[in-house]
């Protein structure tokens, strides 16, 4: 059986990924920093979208990249195809703890965080959220959720999906 996923995980990766962003010189000056720390939902990160925009024009860097990576239930082979980079490319850019991904690359791992986040706080745990990735949905016209992750309108449709879930509304 596969843990629950600690709220306390999902919390640092989003804090982590807040830190990040607002100490970027552009964003930091007007941020006024809420900390998820005190049972809000990382919801309210992901809404946050001048940060957002702030963050992936930076570049997310590989440590954040990794922490993201530790948490979502995708292997490599599938971060590699979201990603649109080669394998042999993504596991180079994992060993260079200074390389920043291309905004192009941070605005798709931004967006495997946000479905990752949300996947976990619905599901509760790994293997759970994993299972209903790699199940056909209904709901999304009888694909599986982890086929529409490769671009942003699937994104949103899976993301809407979690949500209706967490509200108790199946199709």
């Amino acid at each position: 059986m596969c843990p629950i996923v600690p709220t306390s995980n999902l919390i640092s990766v989003v804090n982590e990924m807040e830190s990040y962003a607002t100490s970027l010189p552009r964003y930091g000056r007007q941020a006024s920093r809420s900390t998820l720390g005190e049972g809000l939902r990382s919801a309210q990160f992901f809404s946050d979208r001048m940060l957002l925009v702030e963050l992936i024009r930076k570049g997310i860097p590989t440590t954040l990249f990794l922490t993201i990576k530790d948490l979502a239930p995708f292997s490599d082979e599938e971060w590699s195809d979201f990603l649109d980079i080669s394998l042999k490319s993504l596991q180079r850019y994992k060993k260079e703890p200074d390389y920043l991904f291309k905004s192009i690359h941070s605005e798709k791992i931004i967006e495997l965080a946000e479905v990752t986040v949300m996947g976990l706080e619905v599901f509760d745990t790994a293997a759970d959220f994993g299972a209903w990735l790699n199940a056909a949905s209904p709901a999304l016209g009888g694909k599986m959720p982890l086929e529409l992750l490769k671009d942003s309108y699937g994104q949103e449709l899976v993301i809407q999906e979690l949500h209706r879930i967490d509200q108790g509304i199946f199709v």
